[in-house]
């Protein structure tokens, strides 16, 4: 999860990392599918190693959505649609921030999902954790996302299956 229009370049080229890594790993993509930003990032780079990639859009609609979505769940719900990609996944990553993501992230924490806060300042990172506690974990890059997604799925077991 994150920004749209208000990403930073880093923001997105760290998206398309986690995409690549998240993809790599046999976990499908989910963003809120719209064709800039972090979301379009990380599914571009789930697309470029051969992922599965989902857009939940907010319009009634698929005309602002990333060529990268394989699956369009068109909701026409606007922003409402934030808890359907909330709980359609098993684990939030969130990169870069605004209001959007800030929603995000606070569903996330109320539906009891695991959180986890990707290159974020020290602000956002105590403001999440003092309301998600044990639910939010901080990570600095790619590779501590990657590392901590594994460590939660084998204690937890999701349900999520890979094929490397």
């Amino acid at each position: 999860m994150g920004p749209g229009e208000n990403a930073t370049p880093d923001d997105n080229e760290i998206a398309f990392e986690l995409g690549r890594a998240i993809a790599k790993h046999g976990w499908i993509v989910l963003t809120g599918g719209r064709s800039f930003g972090v979301m379009d990032a990380a599914m571009k780079g789930a697309r470029d190693v051969g992922g599965l990639t989902i857009g939940v859009l907010p319009d009634s609609n698929d005309r602002n959505s990333s060529e990268n979505a394989q699956i369009k769940i068109v909701t026409g719900m606007g922003s409402a649609r934030n808890l359907i990609s909330v709980l359609s996944s098993n684990i939030i990553v969130v990169l870069g921030m605004a209001a959007g993501t800030a929603s995000e992230v606070a569903l996330a924490i109320k539906s009891n999902k695991k959180v986890i806060l990707l290159n974020q300042d020290e602000i956002t990172i105590r403001f999440f954790k003092n309301i998600g506690t044990y639910r939010v974990m901080v990570a600095k890059n790619v590779d501590e996302v990657i590392f901590q997604i594994k460590d939660y799925l084998a204690v937890h077991q999701a349900g999520l299956t890979t094929h490397e």
